[in-house]
């Protein structure tokens, strides 16, 4: 069981904090003979897998580094385009690294404020008045699970499926935003959050929520 991520979203629908708790490694990497079995083509800045699925790289997959030098998105460590060198039969036989691209710090501001804009769809639908919005999305890998405080302020965390405790571990975070954030003169509301004390306590309290599940008395 492991925590994935915590994020921490203003009334405004900005990420004001956010934190890799713990990131699965899926990483695949073969040595590869001329030409390539796999068919790669540039999506988002960053080379993908297309078409074909073997020994684990799957399609979607990124390439994250050719010959053990990690890439910068479409190019090479020296700065050669990905697909024109994979493409030139001299650079064979080559070893490529394939795994999930990591989120970049903008897709993670983008993917914050669609949820949050999810959140206020999901409290317009319900058929009862006063909806709390959405408080768990559930997938066959993960558990999002989100607590919204009466001024607006959402914390949402990333577990494991199997992961037991997040309502406690939720309700803990946001007992340590109001102790070290709120309660820090140099900080500002709805501003990103950057506390050393709150970042110590955060990852103390993902630790505990990790080996003991639920907060007990006086935690």
């Amino acid at each position: 069981m492991a925590i994935f991520s915590v994020y921490v979203v203003n009334k405004a629908g900005g990420l004001i904090y956010q934190l890799d708790h713990y990131a699965p490694r899926a990483d695949t990497e073969k040595t590869f003979s001329f030409p390539l079995d796999l068919v790669l083509r540039p999506h988002d800045e960053r080379v993908v897998v297309a078409f074909g699925q073997r020994d684990g790289i799957r399609v979607g997959h990124a390439v994250l580094a050719i010959n053990g030098a990690e890439v910068n998105g479409r190019f090479t460590a020296d700065g050669k385009d990905v697909l024109e060198f994979l493409n030139n039969p001299a650079n064979y036989p080559v070893s490529i690294r394939f795994g999930r691209h990591r989120l970049s710090s903008n897709e993670k501001l983008m993917l914050a404020s669609m949820f949050h804009s999810l959140f206020a769809i999901g409290s317009q639908l319900s058929p009862e008045v006063g909806s709390s919005g959405i408080e768990m999305l559930e997938t066959d890998t993960f558990k999002l699970h989100c607590f919204q405080t009466l001024t607006g302020i959402k914390f949402m965390v990333l577990a494991d499926p199997r992961q037991t405790g997040i309502d406690a571990l939720l309700r803990k975070i946001y007992e340590i935003y109001s102790d070290f954030a709120l309660k820090n003169p140099f900080y500002s509301l709805e501003m990103p959050i950057r506390c050393e004390l709150f970042d110590q306590n955060l990852k103390l309290a993902l630790e505990v929520a990790e080996k003991a599940g639920p907060f007990g008395p006086g935690s």
